[in-house]
């Protein structure tokens, strides 16, 4: 970073592209915002509310179902995913038998490959909705209070 004449604090981005991100508008309309000046505690302070809400049981809780749900869900996927593939090299008279018309039974397993896909992401999306989106959020507008009552990010 680097302090302008005016006192304001700008960023010396090596990234940063003025041609791009201007389109055509003047430097001061493109320029980056200031930088906040925080006091040094608070960062080790919001820290340490992190730390604290991470070892409570509320958050084991959460961690718990959400690798309840995932681990078995992805290893059942890619168990299914490389048995279609380990199938399609080393069968491939299975995989040409015909299902109906021009229809075989590859063309099937990769339809129910896409059909698994979206199963699962629905099971998903409905394990999280019902089991730990709310002790989520709770736990979130907990760890907000937290750091706005112990001094951290306002």
């Amino acid at each position: 970073m680097q302090r302008s004449n005016a006192g304001d604090v700008t960023y010396d981005d090596p990234w940063y592209d003025a041609l791009a991100s201007g389109w055509g508008e003047s430097a001061a309309a493109v320029a980056p915002p200031p930088a906040r000046s925080e006091p040094e505690a608070a960062p080790s302070a919001a820290a340490d509310i992190y730390v604290e809400v991470q070892r409570s049981a509320a958050f084991q809780e959460v961690r718990r179902r959400y690798r309840r749900f995932v681990v078995p869900g992805a290893v059942a996927f890619l168990l299914w995913y490389v048995a279609y593939v380990v199938t399609a090299t080393t069968v491939p008279a299975l995989m040409a038998r015909p299902v109906a018309g021009a229809v075989n039974v590859g063309m099937v397993a990769g339809l129910g490959q896409f059909l698994t896909t979206f199963l699962l992401t629905w099971a998903y999306a409905r394990h999280a909705r019902l089991r730990r989106d709310r002790a989520a959020l709770e736990l979130r507008w907990d760890t907000q209070e937290l750091t706005r009552g112990r001094g951290g990010a306002s």
